[in-house]
Formats: C-alpha cells, sequence, structure tokens
C-alpha cells in the first residue's frame, strides 16, 4: 500500500555504514554525492533462509522443529526508519523454504484483535493486516504483494514495476497454490477485553512467484528481494466494535507503518529499498552484503537525482555533470566508472568495473546486470 506521511531525512551518521563499504573514507567528501537522499541509502537487512523437509501445519501455531529452531528477524520499526518512534507493539518474522515452497511466519503483538474486511482481495490495509512483498529477480520490477488479516483473508496482487514508474496493480493476479493460517492469542472482535497476539503462518509456491517460463527452484545463495509491512490503525473501543481515531474533521487517523527493514520513505513500493533474502541449504551461513549490491547504490543515486533534475526541469539530464555525479566511483578498494545515456525522455546508466559484470538501470528504474 502507499501512504501521504510528511518525509524526512536521516543523518549522515545513519548513513556511515554504507558509506564505508563504498569506499568513501571521509564524511565531508562521502556526504556530497548522497546529500540529500541519506534516508534511500541506509543499509537493507539481509535474511538467511535454511531449507527444511518437514513438513509444516499451516495452522499459526509454528510448533515443527525446523520452526523452533528458524531464527526470527530483528523487530520491526518504523517505515521511515531510526528517526521516528520504535513501534508500540513488536513484530517479526521467521522463514524457511523447500524445493517448491517459501514458508514465513510472523507473530504480531496486538491487545484489540478486530477485522473487517470478509472477502478475499478487499482492501485488506483496511484493517491492522501483515504484507509481504517479494521480488525475485532483484531488478526493482515483477514483484508480488500478498496481504493477510486477522481472520486469514488474503489480498494478492503483481505489479510489473513500481507506481512511481506508472505501473499499474494487477489485482487479478492469485498466488496459486497459497495457504496461510492465522491462531489468535485472544479474542476476535471483543474489545471489552484484552489480547495478546496473532501469529501469521503462510507458505507460498515459489512458482507462482515467476511470470512466465522457465522455472527453477532457488539455487545456493540464491539472492531475493523481501520486505514485510505491519499496517496498524489506532481504534477505541465503542461498545462492540473497534473504530478508527479520528481528527477533528472526521477524518480517520494515519495508519502506523511498520517494517522489517526500513524503506526511509512512507511508500513500500520502492524494492530497491527492501531486505535480501539468502537462500541457503547449509548451517551456520552468515548474511553479508554483496559487492554487486553496493555497486547498484551508485545506479540509484543517478535514478533518483534524475527525477529530481527532470521536476525541476521537464527533461532529464544528458551529463553526470548536470547530476552533479562524478563518473568515478570507489567500492571498496575497487574503481568503477559510471556512464550516463540519455535524452530528454529517457536514460540508462551503467556502472562498470575490472572484472566484474556491468550494470545497468534505466529511467523506469529497472535494474540489469549485463
Amino acid at each position: 500500500m502507499q501512504t501521504s506521511r510528511t518525509s524526512f531525512r536521516l543523518p549522515l551518521t545513519v548513513l556511515s555504514p554504507l558509506i564505508l563499504a563504498l569506499g568513501l573514507a571521509a564524511p565531508a567528501r562521502a556526504q556530497a554525492p548522497f546529500k540529500g537522499l541519506e534516508e534511500l541509502f541506509t543499509p537493507p537487512k539481509g535474511y538467511v533462509v535454511q531449507h527444511t523437509n518437514q513438513p509444516l501445519t499451516l495452522d499459526g501455531n509454528l510448533q515443527e522443529s525446523d520452526w523452533q529452531k528458524a531464527a526470527w528477524t530483528t523487530d520491526f520499526v518504523d517505515i521511515e526508519g531510526a528517526k521516528k518512534p520504535l513501534p508500540t507493539f513488536q513484530t517479526r518474522v521467521k522463514m524457511l523454504w523447500n524445493d517448491s515452497t517459501l514458508f514465513i511466519a510472523a507473530t504480531l503483538q496486538e491487545p484489540q484483535i478486530w477485522a473487517t474486511q470478509t472477502h478475499h482481495d478487499d482492501i485488506i490495509y483496511k484493517d491492522n493486516d501483515f504484507e509481504v512483498f517479494i521480488d525475485p529477480d532483484n531488478n526493482a520490477h515483477q514483484y508480488f504483494e500478498v496481504e493477510v488479516n486477522t481472520i486469514n483473508k488474503i489480498f494478492d496482487l503483481y505489479l510489473p514495476k513500481p507506481y512511481r514508474d506508472k505501473g499499474d496493480a494487477l489485482i487479478s493476479w492469485d498466488a496459486a497454490g497459497l495457504r496461510s493460517g492465522v491462531a489468535i492469542d485472544g479474542t476476535l472482535n471483543q474489545p471489552q477485553d484484552q489480547d495478546k497476539s496473532w501469529t501469521v503462518e503462510m507458505a507460498i509456491p515459489l512458482k507462482t512467484l515467476r511470470m512466465g517460463f522457465p522455472w527453477q527452484p532457488p539455487a545456493e545463495g540464491a539472492l531475493w528481494r523481501i520486505n514485510f509491512s505491519r499496517v496498524e490503525w489506532d481504534t477505541r473501543v465503542a461498545g462492540t466494535k473497534n473504530p478508527k481515531v479520528q481528527d477533528a474533521s472526521g477524518k480517520d487517523l494515519p495508519e502506523h507503518n511498520w517494517v522489517w527493514s526500513p524503506q526511509g520513505v512512507i511508500n513500500m513500493h520502492y524494492p530497491e529499498r527492501w531486505g535480501y533474502l539468502q537462500f541457503t541449504r547449509q548451517a551456520n551461513t552468515t548474511w553479508q552484503m554483496p559487492p554487486a549490491e553496493l555497486r547498484k547504490q551508485y545506479l540509484w543515486l543517478v535514478y533518483y537525482r534524475q527525477q529530481e533534475f527532470r521536476k525541476r526541469t521537464g527533461k532529464y539530464a544528458s551529463t553526470l555533470t548536470e547530476l552533479k555525479i562524478t563518473p568515478q566511483a570507489t567500492v571498496g578498494k575497487q574503481a568503477n566508472q559510471l556512464q550516463l545515456a540519455a535524452t530528454p525522455y529517457q536514460f540508462t546508466a551503467t556502472i562498470t568495473a575490472a572484472g566484474s559484470a556491468a550494470i545497468r538501470i534505466n529511467d523506469e528504474g529497472l535494474i540489469e546486470t549485463l
């Protein structure tokens, strides 16, 4: 879903881990290329998902031994990141996979468990909900969203590209074969008592997360992009209902958006800001950002600067100089070269380095490894 709260900018101290990884030594020097965009360059989180051969019962109880061993993510934070208060209630996720399925479990603390959306493909985020966003190709296009509420009603959709790039959601798409279960620690739609939490367990067939052919199970170390969002509304108790709290004009207060990996902007449809999901069959595998992902940050810098330039001038810049971006970039200790090819109406930017595959972005935010 998209929201509209006023965004903010993170200080350089929040950006510094990524700056160091990009090989920019001095803060004064590091700040310049990313100045004003710091919130879009905080390092995304990563999760190493372990393989399982254990049958899992989709009931939300997570009693199986492989679920017990699977690691929880860090607790969710505000969608905008570190400058906003931590969420009122804890949310966290764990995952498993087998050759055909991605398993996702989430536990959400909640003192008032309620739901009003009762049909498949209702606008589920009108309720408190849990949302999954998946980009299997890690190219910021052709991605999937699945939402679920406390009564296990699903809203699933496919986007060929983000809304910002004139993408349009295909709501008629259904995640064929998806199974899910919800367990409630409390009572549904009984506001006079206090509840504790609800747990979602979801099995998403890997094959359904692919448009067209070919399809094959993830290879060892395969890297997807994934993020999770929790929509939480402020409500009050009114008899047997939980109406949303409204402002003086009678409008519902804005919802809270809590996520695993901070977006830095109040919009889940920035796939490049999602966390990373690494598939493995090997125990004790730890997450480490691949160098290619660090190199892509400079392509996203060009993309964001071009959008700013076009908003000001009505056209794209034809040179990196107009964007105040130097063509040389050091990632770690490796020298990289940026190139821009542009007309007033479209552009591509490419980053190259000796011994590494070239990577390209276009004006619609499509990332390609050449």
